[in-house]
């Protein structure tokens, strides 16, 4: 961009600005209106007032010289130094006909040299043998973990997945509770004790009414996990996701499904990972054994589902559906369930699997009766089972 002169005495050619110098002076007045319509377009503020003052301007120094024009423009038009460089550009465009692109200032090429990072390393050392700058590029390991199937995980990677599932937060949808809160507005039940409370203060009057209306509070969860040999591969990662889901909250139940059921709520209670395992493998007899899903629902519901604990509760089962037990004791059991759980859902680690359909017999038997049939292969299915749940 060329700068414009210091000196007002400058010499220089009357052709710089030719459409002013040949013009006559209501040409200049349209010139200069045009001119400030350029500047308003580009953001300036520029009034009526500042207009009739650079005409006057022009008026008085003459419109031989480009300098005379640019600082009557500038002395008038112009009201903020954050706005010359705006000026500057407009001037050389719309009087001496220049690119705008031409007087934009070009950033320097600059060397750029790429450092790729690990989110767990300790970042790029920049002691570069030169001056040139570097960028750290990072990338995180967990984004390829989220979507990968646990039966392809390696045991370092399902120790990451570990870390990962700890932090999740199995969250259930609220139900009305039998306790009465009070309310900041008149609805629900009346009040009468806060009522005759605050009627004390103002001399007997009963002035502010009082209310109460049953509140809130989270449903139960009964998480049901399958630990038959053919869960094996699926069985110790969602086990891990059940812990982190026992130890996170309240309200939330543990069981293992096999040949038998067996309660894992109380050794599952300890925060230390690797002791909740080794007393759940204490008291899981059949881990890895065969496979009775219908009898064990139905165990499950005759000792505790039925008498409270699965009432208004949601009912998780991780199972891939297979089960040497009769289908019509998965129908029964399955019922029995249904008619007191809020919602049953159903996860199933070979629903990812291209091509599946719930073909095996006792998942053919359940699924009538399952709110939701949803994946259970990877953390971001369990992510979005923990969604579904709080729903």
């Amino acid at each position: 961009m060329a700068s414009p002169p210091a000196a007002a005495g400058d010499t220089e050619a009357v052709h710089d600005v030719p459409p002013v110098a040949a013009a006559r002076p209501e040409n200049i007045c349209a010139l200069a209106a045009r001119f400030g319509a350029a500047l308003r377009a580009e953001g300036l503020e520029v009034p009526v007032g500042s207009m009739i003052a650079f005409l006057a301007a022009l008026g008085a120094v003459g419109v031989d010289t480009r300098a005379k024009v640019y600082w009557c423009g500038r002395a008038t038009l112009v009201h903020r130094p954050e706005d010359f460089d705006v000026y500057d550009v407009t001037f050389a465009s719309f009087w001496e006909g220049i690119d705008p692109r031409r007087l934009l200032p070009q950033p320097p090429a600059a060397e750029v040299t790429l450092a790729f990072d690990d989110l767990e390393g300790d970042g790029a050392d920049g002691d570069s043998e030169d001056d040139a700058e570097t960028i750290a590029v990072r990338y995180s390991p967990y984004e390829l973990l989220r979507d990968k199937d646990f039966a392809d995980c390696t045991a370092e990677e399902l120790a990451e997945l570990a870390q990962l599932m700890s932090r999740l937060r199995l969250s259930a949808a609220m139900r009305r509770s039998r306790r009465l809160q009070p309310v900041a507005v008149p609805r629900g039940r009346p009040d009468l004790r806060r009522t005759v409370r605050r009627a004390l203060q103002a001399g007997g009057e009963p002035i502010a009414r009082s209310f109460r209306r049953p509140g809130e509070r989270p449903r139960r969860v009964v998480l049901l996990l399958d630990v038959s040999g053919s869960m094996e591969s699926y069985a110790r990662a969602l086990l891990r996701f059940v812990h982190a889901a026992v130890v996170a909250r309240r309200r939330v139940e543990a069981f293992a499904l096999g040949t038998r059921l067996t309660r894992l709520t109380r050794e599952l209670s300890t925060r230390d990972p690797d002791a909740a395992f080794d007393r759940a493998a204490g008291v899981v007899e059949d881990w890895s054994g065969g496979t009775r899903l219908g009898e064990s629902i139905g165990v499950f519901c005759d000792l505790w589902g039925v008498p409270g604990m699965a009432r208004g509760a949601v009912v998780v089962i991780l199972s891939d559906g297979w089960d040497r037990g009769e289908p019509a004791v998965m129908v029964e059991s399955m019922a029995r369930l249904g008619r007191v759980a809020h919602r049953i859902v159903w996860v199933n680690p070979l629903k990812s699997t291209p091509g599946y359909a719930p073909l095996a017999q006792g998942m053919a038997a359940a699924l009538p009766f399952v709110d939701e049939f949803v994946e259970g292969h990877s953390l971001a299915s369990l992510e979005d089972l923990a969604d579904r749940v709080a729903a």
